[in-house]
């Protein structure tokens, strides 16, 4: 299994969609630096920067962005069809599809990194207070947590969505609509710590010093616990997603009429 995942890993390298996520990062960052600009009252520094940026990447950006680049790794051995060729080899799909997960929630934490490094950039070059090390190690420890907690939560989404052909295209509007509703969940706490999108953000404090905000770690993680389960029974029974050889039906000899 581990020289399964060192060979996804290796796969990485040839496709280029990981830069289409990395933009997208860039974008979440650029989003947030765009609302600063409203003369709203609101003093931004660097804590309230990184507070809005995890907010974009779970709202809107984060989960089209994971279940499009999962869905196209995952369903990219058919696209090009070396599946066939692959199960050649005694590996059995499940174990295949559970390498390409497991990439996958090592990719998600890549971009959680890359997410922390164009937020600080963009603090440091807006000129917005509060840069020090321990707040950008906060901010690099709850981004990138952040980000494998929705990677978990958008998990059935994605695993659903390569069964169907061409199917990490519908998986990405399916995330779209399943992220941006955390923003209605978010006004009531009960459903904001069993929704698995807000319940990422319970997991890593997210404004836990507003006196309106309270998270509840226990049902936090019993609903990223249930997409886990759900995740792992998707891949246990995707079995049927393995090609199979249709054998050809026997040619009917017709007779000819007449002499």
């Amino acid at each position: 299994m581990v020289r399964m995942i060192k060979t996804e890993m290796l796969k990485l390298r040839r496709y280029h969609i990981i830069w289409a996520g990395v933009l997208l990062m860039l974008l979440s960052d650029l989003l947030t630096l765009f609302s600063s600009t409203a003369l709203d009252g609101t003093v931004w520094n660097f804590a309230y920067f990184t507070e809005q940026v995890i907010k974009n990447n779970v709202t809107t950006i984060f989960p089209v962005c994971i279940t499009l680049i999962a869905g196209y790794i995952i369903a990219r051995e058919e696209k090009d069809d070396t599946l066939k060729s692959i199960m050649t080899v005694p590996v059995s799909y499940n174990e295949l599809l559970f390498g390409k997960a497991a990439v996958c929630a090592l990719l998600s934490l890549f971009f959680g990194v890359m997410s922390t490094v164009f937020t600080v950039l963009t603090v440091y070059l807006a000129g917005f207070p509060g840069i020090d090390v321990v707040s950008v190690l906060q901010a690099c420890v709850q981004i990138t947590l952040n980000c494998l907690f929705l990677y978990i939560a958008m998990t059935p989404v994605i695993l659903i969505a390569v069964r169907i052909p061409n199917g990490h295209m519908v998986g990405t509007i399916i995330a779209f609509v399943y992220g941006y509703g955390g923003m209605f969940v978010s006004g009531n706490m009960t459903l904001a710590n069993l929704y698995p999108v807000t319940a990422s953000m319970g997991l890593i404090n997210y404004r836990s010093y507003d006196a309106a905000v309270h998270w509840n770690v226990l049902a936090n993680l019993c609903s990223l616990f249930v997409a886990f389960v759900v995740s792992a029974l998707l891949i246990m029974t995707a079995k049927g997603n393995a090609p199979t050889k249709s054998a050809k039906a026997a040619k009917k000899k017709v007779t000819k009429k007449g002499w």
